[in-house]
């Protein structure tokens, strides 16, 4: 039998101070997903267990363990849990609801949590709605019935995408893309950047013909040239809610703080805008997207 998930869990304080705040929402929102089909084990930051326990939030709940607070270690701890193989111990996600302007978001035990996960293979969740898609998608998984509060943002066909991929995952990208086209190609709008967005319209002209398929994806700039801050607009503005970001972790990238900007966005717009970053994350979020968008 698999065991159960153990997910770690931070969040800023933006995201904790009331009833109304990100973390409380989410947890609530999501508790049948919890309580009744994924039963995880939470691996909890301090201060972030102190707000689930001050507002009364999965009252009950057994499985929560906690982490010392960030400035005794929690957030470090909770990087060396990724990388640990031992199955009692490692965690297989990260939740970290990030507020893009506290400076904690960007502090070394941060920047390496999110690093360690694209390496590991492992979801990096740090806007709201990123997390609770997740958790849809994983308790339909465990046959859970569609969540009907979320059925607008799962209608395809008025929703967009956003598809990068650097330089050494652009192979990777276009596996992926093949694999998953019909999924992609329910999507009202797809965005890409550079030499990303060329590729793919190759690849949907050879699969749907070259006029369907020649502007499959609308090329926006490259990266390093403006690419993600555009995508980043788009995010802003609301007009693209997901990103598919294949990024390779193990080069240095001229052009990093476009990255983190286009990152920033998503989690300013923390309640539309997700991110995927990590190819083996980005296979399963099809896969789950493909069940869980199909008709009840």
């Amino acid at each position: 039998m698999k065991r159960p998930l153990r997910i770690g869990l931070a969040a800023n304080r933006l995201h904790i101070q009331g009833a109304d705040s990100a973390l409380p929402r989410l947890l609530n929102e999501a508790r049948e997903s919890i309580v009744t089909y994924l039963r995880p084990q939470f691996v909890v930051v301090g201060r972030t267990l102190d707000a689930i326990q001050r507002l009364k939030i999965l009252e009950g709940y057994p499985h929560l363990e906690r982490f010392p607070y960030g400035r005794e270690g929690g957030l470090m701890r909770l990087v060396s849990r990724i990388v640990d193989h031992d199955p009692e111990q490692g965690l297989d996600a990260i939740i970290y609801l990030m507020d893009p302007v506290d400076p904690s978001s960007i502090f070394p035990e941060a920047v390496a949590l999110k690093r360690q996960c694209i390496i590991h293979g492992k979801p990096f969740l740090s806007s709201f709605a990123g997390a609770r898609e997740w958790l849809e998608l994983e308790a339909v998984a465990a046959g859970a019935a569609f969540d009907p509060r979320l059925n607008d943002v799962f209608d395809l066909s008025r929703e967009s995408i956003a598809l990068i991929a650097h330089d050494s995952m652009k192979q990777n990208m276009l596996a992926l893309a093949e694999k998953h086209f019909t999924l992609l190609d329910r999507f009202s709008t797809r965005y890409a950047t550079g030499t990303t967005g060329g590729l793919l319209n190759e690849l949907a002209m050879r699969i749907k013909g070259p006029a369907a398929g020649k502007n499959w994806v609308s090329p926006l700039l490259s990266g390093p040239m403006g690419g993600d801050a555009q995508i980043a607009e788009l995010i802003l503005d609301k007009k693209c809610r997901r990103t598919l970001f294949l990024e390779d972790p193990h080069v240095a990238r001229q052009h990093e703080a476009d990255i983190q900007l286009l990152e920033r966005a998503a989690r300013t717009v923390s309640d539309f805008a997700s991110c995927v970053t990590e190819l083996k994350f980005a296979e399963r979020w099809c896969t789950l997207m493909q069940l869980r968008t199909r008709s009840p």
